[in-house]
């Protein structure tokens, strides 16, 4: 279906030079979308999908393991999308206060995006609303670091934006004035909580998604508070327990395509192939999910089978490997912390798991080593 850019464009100026900005109109989109046979089953077994991932967090066991490396990875590739260069492992050597092998700023960025999302779900999960004040919230923990905190962190920009070209006379895209940013989130709100009409919790997540970087309402962090409301919304609308969703892989592999069906939408209200191109990313990243969370849940069954011929050793060996998971770049000094076990202990239990080829040391060096689990390292990393 061919229709009109779901908004307007405002003539404006700055430095004395006219540019054209665009405003977008409130969502659901109008004319309605076309919901032909194909798109309604994306979405169908988009649906299906997520509710495999779903029963991931309630019937595996130690799923909160699980989650807590899927968040990691979220922040890592939707960072990298981004331009950053941190890795998982460099995320996991900032965690235990060790340099990373890229610049400390880098994984810095993707700590602090692990730190919105931590912040947001335990907001909805407080009974606190999805909203401004909460987006607002989370853009502050992500811009708490050096860099971001010149960038007006938590606060909706005052001035003008663009994306791409040096200037807006020249942009490839020129997000709303500053002047209608607020109206524009006002809509984008009552949208995300189904004022005036309720919408279908993965439509919402992926209409308002588009609305979100088409505002651009923050002048530094769009990109990275945009992808992470979708996971944050759709556990908010129950499709997800757990934020065990990664939805950046998929961005990141067909990064070209995402910002051309972004464009799409706004230049020529082309809803259609975005919509395609969502539930199409929603249903690959919620399938490769649970091949993954299965995978790891496997091998460390496999692993823990293995400990259990250690003998008394076990049981503080097994206590380390729950650990690993957790934080599977680590220090013995880390395993004490999280474990509660002597420090004489944790470095009995590294050789005694290094001897069984379960975990390998990184650094070769006498004091302050690290240790990996690297199986499962290497499982999270797969699709990176």
């Amino acid at each position: 279906m061919h229709r009109p850019p779901p908004g307007e464009y405002r003539t404006v100026s700055t430095a004395g030079e006219p540019f054209r900005a665009f405003v977008p109109a409130a969502l659901p989109p109008l004319p309605p979308i076309d919901w032909n046979p194909a798109l309604r089953r994306r979405f169908d077994d988009a649906l299906v999908a997520l509710g495999r991932l779903d029963a991931v967090s309630t019937l595996l066991p130690n799923a909160a393991l699980v989650l807590y490396s899927f968040i990691r990875k979220e922040a890592v590739l939707s960072s990298q999308i981004e331009g950053t260069q941190s890795s998982l492992a460099d995320l996991l050597l900032y965690e235990i206060d060790e340099q990373p092998g890229v610049p400390v700023e880098d994984a810095q960025e993707v700590s602090r995006y692990v730190a919105a999302l931590e912040h947001g779900l335990a907001r909805l999960r407080g009974g606190f609303p999805l909203s401004l004040r909460l987006i607002g919230e989370m853009h502050a923990v992500l811009l708490d670091h050096p860099q971001g905190r010149g960038k007006t962190p938590g606060e909706f920009r005052r001035s003008q934006v663009w994306i791409g070209g040096t200037r807006p006379g020249n942009a490839v895209f020129v997000p709303p004035p500053a002047d209608a940013v607020a109206d524009c989130l006002g809509d984008l709100e009552r949208f995300l909580n189904d004022v005036p009409e309720s919408t279908p919790p993965l439509i919402k997540a992926a209409l308002a998604h588009v609305q979100f970087e088409t505002i651009h309402p923050f002048l530094d962090g769009n990109g990275r508070i945009g992808r992470l409301l979708i996971v944050l919304q759709l556990v908010h609308d129950g499709l997800l327990r757990e934020p065990l969703l990664y939805p950046s892989l998929f961005f990141k592999k067909h990064r070209p395509l995402y910002y051309e069906l972004l464009n799409a939408v706004r230049l020529q209200g082309d809803w259609e192939r975005w919509l395609d191109y969502f539930a199409e990313g929603v249903e690959q990243s919620a399938t490769q999910a649970v091949a993954t969370a299965k995978q790891l849940l496997a091998l460390v069954d496999q692993d823990r089978d293995r400990i259990a011929t250690l003998g008394r050793s076990a049981t503080s060996a097994l206590a380390v490997l729950q650990a690993l998971q957790r934080q599977p770049v680590t220090s013995a000094a880390a395993l004490v912390k999280a474990t509660g076990l002597a420090l004489a202990t944790v470095n009995r239990m590294l050789v005694q798991l290094v001897d069984a080829g379960i975990v390998s040391e990184l650094t070769q060096r006498q004091r302050d080593r690290i240790f990996s689990y690297r199986a499962y390292v290497d499982a999270l990393n797969a699709e990176l």
